[in-house]
């Protein structure tokens, strides 16, 4: 089972807050704090969904929020700190104080990448443009990238097949001599059989190996 809603959408107004709903929900949250976001609308006569008061609190009716342009300083200290954080907004949000993440992130890729470039800083490695290329062509010369999409690869198979038929060795054929009169091989008889005066007739006998 999914979440359920934090109100009744159906009932809840939508698009750009009113003056009178601002005033309301202000005067709500001085008196009684935040709180639960989910309940707070109801206790503050708000036909609004929960998230939606939670947004245009955090963004734009908290009294510290800051108003107006951000200042060099704000700038360098959004660019440091991104160069340890990555795009962790909140994180970066928490060391300026009365800026939001929402309202970080914008800036950032609104004004300060273009301000970077123009510098010849990369936005992403905050090192020199130049720098990130040569790098980026010595990884490729070494062989570097995609060294481990490769690694994973099926190791070399020879599939050549050579096919041919059994092998055979030669039949090996031995001569037996056998009397027709005694049936010895070593027949001494002087009978004459089938008109052999001998009576001993030669044939080959083939055995296999």
């Amino acid at each position: 089972m999914g979440r359920s809603p934090c109100c009744e959408k159906a009932h809840t107004n939508k698009g750009a807050w009113t003056k009178e709903e601002d005033e309301r929900l202000i005067a709500h949250i001085k008196v009684h704090g935040e709180g639960c976001w989910r309940s707070l609308p109801k206790a503050a006569g708000l036909r609004r969904c929960g998230k939606s008061c939670r947004l245009r609190w955090i963004n734009y009716l908290r009294p510290d929020l800051k108003r107006g342009n951000f200042t060099q300083e704000e700038d360098e200290l959004i660019i440091k700190l991104h160069g340890h954080l990555g795009n962790k907004w909140s994180l970066i949000a928490a060391k300026l104080p009365g800026r939001t993440d929402n309202e970080i992130k914008n800036y950032w890729n609104t004004h300060i990448k273009r301000k970077l470039l123009s510098r010849g800083i990369d936005p992403a490695t905050h090192r020199p443009v130049m720098e990130s290329a040569e790098k980026k062509d010595e990884k490729v010369a070494n062989g570097e990238v995609g060294q481990e999409a490769s690694s994973w690869q099926c190791p070399d198979l020879n599939l050549e097949l050579c096919i041919s038929l059994p092998s055979q060795e030669p039949v090996k054929m031995e001569k037996t001599t056998l009397c027709f009169s005694c049936g010895s091989s070593e027949c001494k008889c002087d009978t004459n059989f089938l008109g052999l005066s001998s009576g001993v007739l030669d044939y080959r006998n083939a055995h296999m190996k």
